[in-house]
């Protein structure tokens, strides 16, 4: 990290722990609440934190500490929960959205056209121009946008990758710097998107094309990587996630996120999960890393991607697309890779994360863990990643060998006039499934994938709830039998996040021996509407028992 990024890093959290924990600290008069994974609930009125940042006792009203107190500090009756978890981050790509061009908010291929012209000329010596969030779906446009419509800059490359990270669009000088032309061929499990009517690339390029042209982009320098995890890291804070599984960890990730450590200014806690064999093997060597820098880091093991997404058409279904008929998705691992690569992570202990979004792609996924579970016996937990169009008679699956459901709320909101489109109205049961899957015994842990969506466990609770958008819509919840109780989706975003992750009784519920990572809210989610979640103010996130961000040095 260089000096003034240092600096500024130990000034924002100096600002926020104006009191750190050196000995026991007593935090009195809040409404505390601690959820299991089974989603029952513990109510307690105080908190007394070691200097290790360790829970050493929960309090009732008229309870006194039987420890010496060095530290007091009344909450002022506010609410009080476990830190979220966040079970599906890109960490670092969440980061550098903050640094580069951001189309997650654009309406139209024009506003998005003015974006990208504007960001040119605000840096006219950047060789490359990237940036990411372009949704076509939400332009209306209906189809995907083209090189010529990026060639609003044409002195130099850009590449844009779609809101979901299965696609990026790029001009026609990218092309060029890539050598793709009309002979290019599709590589496996990749698409380049063709001009109608001819060979000649229309400007996207679909799952594993996308090193065509992203490879040839310059990587990010040290020391933007350090300044990506430093906003990701205030970000996540700000939003209540004190946690995350970071799926797709780099070996240029972790050297980012041990450097934060060794130079103490690593505050997230981040379970990772590489984003190939080999690199998990050069990170974990014979098996997941131990927990680093006082529970904060540790290589869990390794996600392995199965298919696309809905919005790019490349999640893998076992019936034709309804909205483009010859078209069932694209396979970025066939079922015999996927099998090897889970039988060597699964050889080493490694945990292995798979990611299926199509019901194709959940019923493989789901086929491959009950032919190897026999071969790969133990606690495993195997995890899906998404599980977002998963066919009825698959469900069971689940629950049969406890697999992990780490699913996104907020993805059903974005996705559902995409997905009735995708699927067409006959095959939408088992889309989302939420209240089907951990009806099977399965375990939940919710996240946001972000940067794909805003980090916000709040929203993610309210859309859990409800199955509805902030707007309220559509009325009564879309397939409103999914939706699952307060206590379920709390213990989603917490204990079952940690649970996920191998890291129960470490954190993610506020019990005694385990890190003092919480939220100070005004206002309780269990007693709240879905209306009322969504406007809960955060006041503070703690995590090891030090604040590390408040609204209060935030308004300043």
């Amino acid at each position: 990290m260089n000096k003034s990024l240092k600096i500024a890093t130990a000034a924002l959290l100096a600002s926020a722990l104006p009191v750190p924990v050196i000995a026991e600290t007593h935090l009195d008069n809040v409404d505390g609440i601690s959820i299991r994974r089974d989603g029952s609930v513990d109510r307690f009125t105080g908190m007394v934190v070691d200097a290790e940042g360790r829970i050493v006792e929960l309090l009732d009203f008229g309870d006194r500490p039987t420890v010496d107190i060095d530290y007091y500090e009344d909450m002022g009756g506010r609410v009080v929960l476990p830190g979220m978890v966040d079970s599906h981050v890109h960490v670092m790509d969440l980061g550098l959205s903050k640094m580069t061009l951001d189309l997650s908010q654009t309406r139209s291929l024009a506003e998005a056209q003015a974006l990208v012209a504007e960001y040119a000329q605000r840096f006219p010596n950047r060789p490359w121009l990237v940036g990411r969030g372009w949704n076509q779906e939400t332009w209306g446009l209906g189809r995907f946008p083209t090189a010529a419509e990026l060639d609003v800059v044409s002195d130099r490359p850009i590449v844009l990758e779609r809101v979901d990270g299965h696609a990026v669009w790029a001009n026609s000088a990218a092309l060029a710097a890539a050598g793709i032309t009309a002979q290019t061929a599709d590589p496996a499990g990749g698409r380049i998107v063709r001009q109608a009517g001819s060979r000649a690339p229309s400007g996207v390029l679909v799952d594993n094309a996308m090193p065509l042209v992203m490879d040839k982009v310059p990587p990010p320098r040290p020391e933007d990587m350090e300044q990506a995890l430093n906003a990701a890291q205030r970000e996540l804070f700000s939003r209540g996630v004190t946690a995350v599984a970071d799926m797709g960890t780099t070996v240029e990730d972790w050297m980012a996120f041990r450097r934060a450590g060794d130079d103490g200014w690593l505050r997230l806690r981040i379970m990772a999960y590489a984003d190939s064999v080999p690199a998990m093997l050069l990170i974990g060597g014979t098996g997941p890393t131990p927990w680093l820098y006082d529970d904060r880091l540790r290589l869990n093991g390794v996600k392995l991607r199965l298919d696309g997404a809905l919005g790019s058409r490349g999640a893998v279904l076992k019936a034709d697309y309804h909205d483009e008929p010859g078209n069932r998705g694209l396979e970025v691992l066939d079922g015999t890779q996927l099998r090897n690569l889970r039988s060597r992570a699964s050889m080493d202990g490694f945990q292995v994360a798979i990611h299926a979004i199509g019901d194709g792609a959940n019923a493989e996924a789901l086929a491959a863990i009950d032919q190897l579970s026999a071969d790969f016996a133990g606690d495993r937990r195997w995890r899906i990643e998404h599980a977002q169009v998963v066919s009825p008679e698959d469900i069971a699956m689940f629950g049969r060998h406890g697999i992990i459901a780490s699913m996104q709320p907020v993805h059903q909101t974005s996705d559902r006039l995409m997905a009735e489109a995708r699927l067409g109205p006959d095959r939408l049961e088992g889309s989302y499934a939420w209240r089907s899957i951990a009806a099977t015994g399965a375990p939940l842990a919710f996240g946001s994938d972000a940067p794909v969506e805003i980090a916000d466990p709040l929203e993610g609770m309210a859309v859990a709830i409800s199955r509805t958008d902030a707007a309220g819509e559509p009325f009564g919840g879309w397939m409103p039998r999914e939706a699952v109780s307060r206590e379920t989706a709390l213990a989603a975003y917490t204990a079952g996040g940690a649970y996920a992750g191998f890291a129960e009784g470490r954190f993610g519920t506020l019990a005694v021996g385990e890190r003092a990572d919480f939220l100070v809210l005004y206002g309780d989610p269990l007693i709240s509407s879905p209306e009322n979640i969504r406007s809960i103010t955060l006041l503070e996130t703690w995590s090891g028992g030090q604040r590390v961000w408040s609204a209060a040095d935030a308004e300043d």
